[in-house]
């Protein structure tokens, strides 16, 4: 998405800043010139053996130096769907069609060997470099070889960094960092980090770029109040150590703040999308300004230059899908440099280059400084009083929730294919593939895709694209789940069970449920399907009876709903195979339990389990009190629902609520009542009180036996706007806990932040919005604590959060909007469809604050990795005929530690796999149990479906060899600080420390199947 449409000031100068509508031109795009002609100019052109920092332009060390960066910003879906964008149609939503944009770079690097040019979104490279002649693809490898062609960041997408999950992100840099190295090998690797559009930077985001082994990290979009700190004490640029728990200089990356956003200066933007004129250097020409611009360049570098610390400073040359017509950037470019630089035979000391983002980075390298140093993060991002950017942290809650379900489901995916090896591949199902379902995670991860910032029809698209890489999926899981089993079996996916809905399971009499675990140790897991009334006989993989129950909805919209529920006992890393039978009426009424009699202090409304007890207020019908009978803990806590009025402007602003900006028009959110209606389960296998706050609104609590958490599943929506208030509707815990303005959350998934109301650690806040100032992305878990007792809510998807008073916590659920907030999208967040109507779940603990690390993390990674439920009628032929089928497999030998999670295991080509093992607890965070420290691994036997023949560790997006990954060297002012020490890889003994990730590439043999 753009900054062009989304800042607020619409200048003359084209690259428009803000609201408003773009300039467009009917200009001719230039053909691009027959390449073999011009193969003579770039063989002749000046460039070292091999891409890197030895092919970067000389600079004038006694001079101030001026890198231009010429660019282009494509999103990979915003107003236009990702092939709208690619191939230029739908002009009328915007002027843009990358195919073009490339077409034209290419042909005018080739014109001048000094151009230079950088790319960064793999998802549009990849698409057209498929589409080139051999001859034009030699050709832009010695482009690339040159370093004239510069690949910066090189994820699949330039992702979010709100609402993004580290696992997705982590995938999506893999998938773009690999077709580099594929195609260009070590020439095309990127050396920087290029995050210049996301709305806010995580400090979990800059960890993982450090670990992948970036030298450096540039954004664009920094609060507005922090920039003018950071300009005037010349900190633009500094040293972000970005975790508590990885020795350094693992998690060290420098990080510099761009001057402008991502735009052109203003007055030097030269694309068809502009209003600037071109430079006139003919004196006799009425038009002549060059004498005009080349003062104001040098008036504005000097200017600029003040700000950072060393002779060297950037300006971003291009925008939003401009150099369509890439001649009339670089034809004006070129003069301005040539103009700029003759006057230096007048005393200048101003000297102006083409140059890249690593270019820049090397010559900040090279003046060894010490730098000051970051460690929180850049949330949340403001662009001006009352517009804090915290309403996308929740916008499209359905994308949200289908996107982390899509990233569940293609870890399976991708597990299955590595466990079954070829077979997953072909097989009796047909064609298997995990290659289009990885391409639309990491298409989703895009700062306008999981963010909920695009138009609706372009949000239609991406869910279209996760919903066609399911298919080739669900072929793979049949094909490997019959190979594993040795079963043939025809195999269903109920994909909406979330809404009760499973044809088989509900026409069936008889059927099996396969449940596919994908954590690296046994889980326990209750099984929920829809059926229709009646007994039913569930038996285990041995073929013992398991405990099941019935139970029949009490909502009056699904009041004819029975669902059978079972536990299931699932190996690690693997399946067990559980049939189910409708028995007859005879043995049903043998079957049938009798009814236990009622408690006599019935009046007392809670739901308990041997580990918690929840009780309700009989007046109200709202949770009042949970209890954690295990620790002896109690507290007070009122949950309820409630909902701000979303601002559309007011005299003191006039900026809007909209799918970026969370504005409410008062700060005490009105509720959406204040009692329920309410409705009591209990069977043996679970407890319910059922919600109902509107029509709108509703919940159900619920227990299961040996449960050490209370689950609220919330059902909202559609939102009613038809009185024009739109409503930005959230889920508030009330505690009596006393926490001095402090509430904690994660960042995308991973370590843990503080934070603190109305409070940034590095700058002095002036705060215009007290609860939209106040609020955070929570990826996974937000809690709050008085030091003693913790209360940890954890999420099922990418949502705002906040502690907007003491004792308070609370999460936006849903958002619909009858405003536009003015960042370019140009349509209010008002969905309807399925978008319109949203369920999740929150997961409430109660505990110590010494154990609360323990429960949260190890809970959060089932909630995020949780079983995969496949059904099938059974009775199925033999895969092999040597082999007896088998309903129960894991593929481990023995589980992992709790402390180690097994986040990748994937195909990385024939005979080969991707592994990435994590300790996912940081230092300090569990004492009690020894979760916090190091843990040693023997991964030579690890795996039971194949043998591991050879080992090479990686960094972590597998696009270089640790031992030969170097990075580049930063001071910090705070002193020398201990550094890692290398270490020789040796199978038999791995080792994690606290939130360490270390990644393999493993040559395999596959086991016989017997």
């Amino acid at each position: 998405m753009g900054s062009v449409a989304r800042a607020l000031l619409v200048r003359s100068g084209g690259c428009p800043r803000a609201a408003g509508p773009r300039t467009s031109s009917g200009a001719l795009r230039p053909p691009l010139p027959p390449l073999p002609c011009l193969f003579l100019v770039l063989l002749a052109a000046p460039g070292a053996r091999a891409a890197g920092y030895e092919t970067c332009p000389t600079v004038q060390p006694d001079m101030l130096n001026v890198h231009l960066v010429a660019h282009t910003h494509d999103d990979v879906g915003w107003l236009k769907t990702v092939d709208q964008y690619y191939y230029g149609t739908k002009e009328n939503y915007q002027h843009a069609g990358v195919q073009y944009i490339l077409d034209s770079v290419i042909s005018a690097l080739l014109a001048d060997p000094s151009r230079r040019f950088i790319y960064v979104e793999i998802a549009f490279f990849s698409r057209w470099w498929h589409q080139q002649t051999n001859a034009t693809q030699e050709i832009v490898r010695e482009l690339v070889r040159q370093g004239r062609l510069e690949f910066a960041n090189g994820g699949w997408v330039m992702n979010d960094e709100a609402a993004t999950h580290y696992g997705a992100i982590v995938d999506q840099m893999t998938l773009g960092l690999r077709f580099l190295e594929d195609t260009f090998g070590n020439d095309g690797r990127p050396r920087v980090a290029w995050h210049i559009d996301p709305f806010g930077h995580s400090r979990e985001q800059a960890s993982l770029f450090s670990q992948m082994g970036f030298d450096g990290f540039f954004l664009g979009r920094i609060d507005y109040q922090d920039k003018l700190e950071r300009e005037g004490t010349q900190e633009m640029e500094q040293l972000w150590q970005a975790s508590a728990s990885l020795r350094p200089p693992i998690a060290d990356l420098f990080t510099g703040v761009l001057p402008n956003i991502y735009n052109p200066p203003n007055n030097l933007c030269w694309d068809v999308l502009c209003d600037d004129g071109p430079v006139v250097e003919d004196p006799q020409s009425p038009e002549y300004n060059a004498k005009d611009l080349v003062n104001y360049f040098l008036r504005l570098a000097v200017s600029q230059s003040q700000h950072y610390r060393t002779n060297h400073t950037v300006m971003t040359m291009g925008s939003d899908f401009q150099y369509e017509n890439a001649n009339m950037w670089f034809k004006n470019l070129d003069k301005l440099i040539r103009l700029v630089n003759a006057e230096q035979a007048n005393g200048s000391r101003v000297n102006v280059l083409y140059s890249t983002p690593a270019c820049y980075l090397w010559e900040l390298n090279k003046a060894n400084l010490t730098w000051s140093v970051k460690h929180d993060d850049f949330f949340p991002y403001a662009d001006g009083p009352h517009m804090f950017w915290t309403g996308y942290f929740t916008s499209r809650p359905a994308l949200k929730r289908y996107e982390r379900l899509s990233y569940n489901f293609l870890q399976v995916c991708n597990q299955l294919e590595a466990l079954a090896g070829p077979a997953a591949n072909v097989g009796p199902y047909g064609s298997g593939n995990s290659a289009p379902l990885n391409e639309a995670m990491a298409v989703l991860q895009h700062h306008d895709a999981v963010s909920g910032t695009s138009r609706q029809h372009v949000a239609d698209d991406y869910a279209r694209q996760l919903a066609e890489g399911w298919g080739p999926c669900e072929v793979l899981l049949s094909n490997a789940l019959a190979w594993l089993s040795g079963s043939k079996d025809v195999f269903t996916f109920c994909l909406n069970l979330n809404i009760s809905i499973c044809p088989l399971s509900q026409k069936a009499a008889s059927f099996q449920v396969t449940v596919y675990n994908p954590l690296a140790r046994k889980v326990d897991w209750m099984v929920r399907l829809p059926v229709t009334k009646g007994v039913f006989l569930v038996r285990d993989p041995n073929g013992r009876t398991v405990q099941s129950s019935v139970v029949v909805s009490p909502s009056t919209e699904q009041k004819d709903l029975s669902e059978l529920l079972f536990s299931a006992s699932v190996p690690a890393l693997g399946f067990s195979v559980y049939s189910v039978d409708l028995l007859t009426s005879r043995d049903a009424q043998a079957r049938t339990p009798k009814p236990r009699p009622k408690n006599s202090s019935s009046h007392i409304l809670a739901i308990e389990n041997e580990y918690i007890r929840a009780t309700f207020s009989p007046k109200t019908g709202l949770l009042v009190e949970i209890e954690n009978l295990e620790k002896n803990l109690v507290l007070p806590v009122q949950q309820a629902f409630f909902w701000y009025n979303a601002s559309v402007g007011d005299r003191i602003s006039s900026q809007a609520s909209g799918a970026y900006i969370f504005r409410p028009s008062q700060q005490q959110p009105l509720p959406v009542r204040r009692w329920a209606q309410t409705q009591l389960v209990k069977t043996a296998l679970v407890q319910e009180v059922h919600q109902n706050f509107s029509a709108w609104c509703s919940q159900v609590v619920r227990l299961y036996p040996g449960q050490r958490h209370l689950e609220l599943e919330w059902t909202v929506g559609p939102i009613p706007v038809g009185d024009s208030w739109g409503k930005e509707v959230i889920s508030r815990f009330d505690t009596s806990l006393e926490t001095d303005g402090v509430f904690y959350t994660d960042s995308n998934g991973r370590e843990i932040l503080e934070r603190r109301r109305d409070y940034r650690p590095t700058w002095n806040l002036n705060q215009t919005e007290p609860v939209a100032g106040n609020y955070y992305p929570v990826n996974t878990r937000i809690y709050i604590t008085d030091g003693k007792v913790q209360l940890t809510v954890l999420t099922d998807r990418s949502q705002g959060g906040s502690s907007v008073r003491d004792g308070s916590l609370e999460l936006m659920v849903h958002r619909r909007l009858v405003k536009d907030d003015r960042r370019g999208v140009g349509e209010p967040l008002l969905e309807s469809g399925s978008g319109a109507w949203v369920r999740g779940r929150h997961l409430v603990l109660l505990d110590t604050v010494q154990t609360a690390a323990a429960g949260h993390r190890l809970l959060a990674e089932k909630e995020v990795l949780a079983p995969q439920v496949v059904l099938s009628q059974g009775g199925g032929a033999p895969y092999n005929l040597r082999a007896a089928p088998r309903k129960q497999f894991s593929g481990l030998r023995r589980e992992l530690p709790p402390s180690v999670h097994l986040l990748t295991l994937a195909r990385w080509g024939p005979g080969m796999l991707l592994l990435r093992l994590e300790h996912q607890f940081a230092v300090g965070e569990d004492s009690l149990r020894n979760l916090s420290s190091p843990v040693t691994l023997d991964l030579r036997d690890m795996f039971s479906a194949f043998t591991i023949t050879s080992l090479q560790e990686t960094t972590l997006a597998a696009n270089q060899p640790w031992a030969t990954a170097s990075r580049l060297k930063w001071r910090p002012n705070t002193g020398p600080r201990p550094r890692s020490t290398p270490y020789l890889l040796d199978p038999a003994a791995v080792t994690l420390e606290p939130m360490e990730i270390r990644t393999f590439l493993a040559s395999v043999q596959w086991n016989e199947n017997d």
